[in-house]
């Protein structure tokens, strides 16, 4: 069954007072940074923190009464779980969703809290996917896919049928991507408003199912991610077959790319990303070449990130910018040691913001120890002129990649 600009037409009527209308900005600093003007489509805003309210939503409001009646069932680790939740319980209709049993606690507490009875079951998605559509066959539940299903692609265009609508002049859109759904439902609208307007999706290394699809490669995926709400094995049908019509480009980024965008996002633009939601400013950080000088059109669209992994990205990216230094010192155990140190470092304008002294077991010899220091600093100069204040005082001092 083929999506339409009428079928999204018809969505954000069905939708309006149900999702929010987000905000489309630009936001000067990361337009600096990305060598482009880059306006962020602020999903991460909706209620459930991630734009799968969209195609939940509309779905849901496509029901019959005997449907209704009958309840729905969908497989999700995450945001679809949440969003099918909260909407199935605004309209009074049941929900059951079915997780893995490795899914992070927090995320089982907030789908129960918008609603849902949640079943655990399977180690992996795809095990979980089989239970839920053998319960749904059972009970008669109707199944909400997550993306492959003309009622949730509908609802996902959406999307950029209100960034054109507010920026018209916009010259790309840059979707990320798992399953495709709403990389095919912006990239019917795109076609419809603005023939000839470039659509990318965007995908990580470790997980790029819909470029391997598109490219008629066999598909091989696995590995670790920051962006799990696009590590996507099982691409949908209809948007692949959309996506071909349409001749949308899917990207692929490093995984150190959506870190990277993660924390530009935090701190040029005030806005909280979780990885995948961040995947389409890292593509336009990974390709300059493709997007330099350009108005381009990426959402946010998901801002639900363990505040830990927040702050192991901003700490790495702090790292790998110059702005902490990790310093490793072999030093003299006798007393004025650690406060001549400190004295080198605070004159250079150095703030010390962790210290390890370890004397019994790291050091080399039982009158030396070793020292660790965690400073924080303005930026590579500063930290060269740190490093040079110690050498100067005949320190032998080891950098921390």
């Amino acid at each position: 069954m083929p999506v339409t600009l009428a079928d999204i037409q018809a969505a954000a009527g069905r939708i309006a007072g149900r999702v929010l209308r987000t905000p489309l900005i630009e936001a000067p600093s990361v337009s600096r940074a990305a060598g482009a003007t880059v306006l962020l489509k602020l999903d991460n805003l909706q209620a459930t923190g991630a734009f799968k309210e969209r195609g939940a939503a509309n779905r849901l409001a496509l029901l019959s009464a005997r449907e209704r009646e009958a309840g729905v069932i969908a497989m999700s680790a995450g945001n679809h779980a949440q969003a099918v939740a909260r909407h199935a319980t605004l309209m009074g209709v049941s929900a059951t969703i079915v997780m893995p049993r490795f899914t992070p606690a927090n995320k089982v507490l907030r789908t129960e809290g918008f609603g849902a009875r949640v079943v655990l079951h399977g180690e992996t998605l795809a095990e979980a996917a089989a239970h839920a559509h053998a319960l749904a066959r059972e009970h008669g539940f109707v199944f909400i896919h997550p993306y492959d299903d003309p009622g949730v692609l509908a609802g996902q265009g959406t999307l950029a049928l209100e960034m054109l609508e507010e920026a018209p002049e916009l010259e790309a859109l840059i979707l990320p991507t798992g399953g495709g759904g709403l990389v095919a439902g912006c990239a019917v609208a795109a076609a419809a408003l603005r023939p000839g307007l470039p659509v990318f999706g965007v995908e990580v290394e470790g997980y790029p199912a819909m470029a391997q699809r598109l490219a008629g490669r066999p598909v091989q995926v696995g590995g670790p991610t920051i962006a799990e709400g696009i590590a996507v094995r099982d691409v949908g049908e209809l948007p692949l077959e959309l996506l071909r019509k349409h001749g949308a480009e899917v990207l692929v980024v490093p995984e150190r790319a959506v870190e990277q965008a993660i924390a530009l996002l935090a701190e040029g633009a005030k806005v909280v990303a979780e990885g995948a939601g961040a995947a389409g400013l890292a593509a336009i950080l990974s390709f300059p070449e493709r997007f330099a000088g350009r108005r381009v059109g990426t959402p946010v669209c998901g801002g639900n990130i363990d505040p830990r992994i927040l702050s192991n990205v901003l700490l790495r990216n702090l790292l790998r910018d110059g702005r902490l230094l990790r310093l490793h010192l072999d030093i003299p155990d006798r007393p004025g040691v650690l406060a001549d140190i400190a004295t080198r470092v605070a004159e250079a304008g150095g703030n010390v913001i962790e210290v390890s002294h370890q004397r019994l077991f790291a050091a080399p010899s039982v009158q030396t120890a070793e020292l660790e220091l965690m400073i924080e600093v303005r930026d590579r100069i500063q930290a060269d002129a740190i490093v040079a204040a110690l050498e100067a005082g005949d320190y032998v001092v080891r950098r921390s990649p």
